[in-house]
């Protein structure tokens, strides 16, 4: 369990803002992927639009109110401002919004959203370099922290020029520079931010302890150069590079998913809770992606296995990673601000009475099957599968929400 104190914990007030808000994106965007069929082009304004719609407003929302909890508790400081994140989530919620409706109908607003976004991102990010600036001990979370928001940056700066491309103010390749951008996010920040809290918060979760942390160090490194070297192969226009990005990111992504077999292997807790269930899936549809993305490097492939690469990516892996690990960090914060000053007092609930079981087996079970038709439906073009999916995946954002709300609500 986590060493924490008062000291180091910013209030609940000013982190469940990111968790009602992120999971209401994830709601808006299940339901505006019902207007898409399974036959599209990432060129599309449309498919970016609703890429940013789930990126930012709810990737992002999301990561940016954990890593407001869990960057001090990792690092052992309080952060450096805590009350620039009472701006960041504002910022970051109404620049996501502008950016969607610039891409969706009016891309000259595009800039504007994209000025608010960047300015979040960067307060965050200074906030959490000041922060990690005051830390004492360096472990991979660590790393994580100060590699993982470099990359954020150069994800925002470029996608920043991509926006003043679309609107017309200047000129650029928007095709390289999309890949480099979507690259440096995905991977750069998404990917390694998981990566590194995954070796704080699984073990925690499942109870290994004395696993070898040497595969997720190699794989952290990997992907971090991996990422690197693809973003400068499309800034530069390297091919080479760009490749060999691929195969190291990949490779790196490998050691990864050996390091949680590691950890699973010594897990204690064997019960399969809606967290261990939502691992299972999570990691299963990463293994998957990365079969169906390397297929997709084969020549003479349709871009269809890409496409599905991609939505067991996003939906499956971070989609179902983010929302398991709701279930046990959102009980966590509550049962911290609410019960833990009332401990030999009186009863307090235990953490896993706190939060809606029935409901989060209802989200697990729409969203996880949804998923599974989804990427077959674009795999095989056929719109019936994937409208399917998206339909049973609008009932679990539906589920996910409500459970949101009963966990932040509990013993108020």
């Amino acid at each position: 369990m986590f060493a924490i104190s008062k000291d180091f914990a910013p209030p609940l007030k000013l982190i469940a803002p990111f968790f009602k808000i992120g999971v209401s994106f994830y709601l808006i965007a299940m339901v505006a992927l019902m207007a898409f069929n399974s036959s599209f082009s990432y060129q599309e304004m449309a498919i970016a639009g609703w890429i940013h719609l789930f990126l930012l407003g709810f990737v992002m929302v999301i990561i940016f109110g954990a890593m407001a909890q869990l960057i001090p508790v990792v690092l052992e400081v309080g952060h450096a401002i805590v009350d620039l994140y009472y701006v960041i989530l504002p910022l970051l919620a109404i620049g996501a919004i502008i950016m969607v409706l610039g891409f969706w109908i009016e891309p000259i607003v595009l800039p504007y959203g994209g000025v608010l976004v960047l300015t979040s991102m960067m307060i965050f990010a200074t906030e959490a370099f000041a922060t990690l600036k005051k830390a004492e001990i360096n472990t991979i979370t660590v790393k994580t922290v100060a590699i993982s928001n470099t990359f954020l940056l150069l994800g925002i700066i470029t996608g920043f020029i991509i926006a003043l491309g679309l609107s017309g103010t200047i000129s650029v390749d928007v095709e390289s520079m999309l890949k480099a951008h979507v690259y440096a996010v995905l991977g750069g920040f998404v990917l390694l931010t998981i990566m590194g809290l995954s070796l704080t918060l699984i073990p925690m979760f499942s109870l290994a302890h004395g696993f070898n942390e040497r595969p997720i160090k190699i794989g952290f490194n990997l992907v971090a150069l991996g990422v690197a070297t693809v973003f400068i192969g499309l800034v530069f226009n390297i091919s080479i590079f760009e490749y060999l990005g691929y195969i190291t990111t990949f490779i790196g992504v490998g050691f990864y998913i050996y390091q949680i077999y590691l950890i699973y292997i010594l897990t204690v807790r064997k019960e399969l809770d809606i967290w261990a269930k939502s691992m299972l899936f999570g990691f299963g549809s990463l293994i998957l992606s990365m079969l169906l993305g390397l297929i997709s490097f084969l020549p003479n492939i349709s871009e269809v296995w890409l496409h599905s690469a991609i939505w067991f990516f996003m939906l499956g892996f971070i989609g179902f990673l983010i929302n398991g690990h709701l279930y046990k960090i959102v009980p966590f914060l509550v049962w911290f601000e609410r019960f833990s000053p009332l401990v030999g007092k009186e009863r307090v609930p235990m953490l896993h009475e706190m939060y809606p079981k029935e409901q989060a087996n209802m989200m697990f079970w729409f969203t996880s099957i949804g998923v599974i038709l989804g990427g077959l439906g674009l795999l095989v073009e056929n719109d019936f599968l994937f409208k399917s999916g998206v339909s049973l995946m609008l009932f679990g954002a539906i589920f996910l929400y409500i459970s949101m709300s009963k966990m932040l609500s509990y013993g108020k």
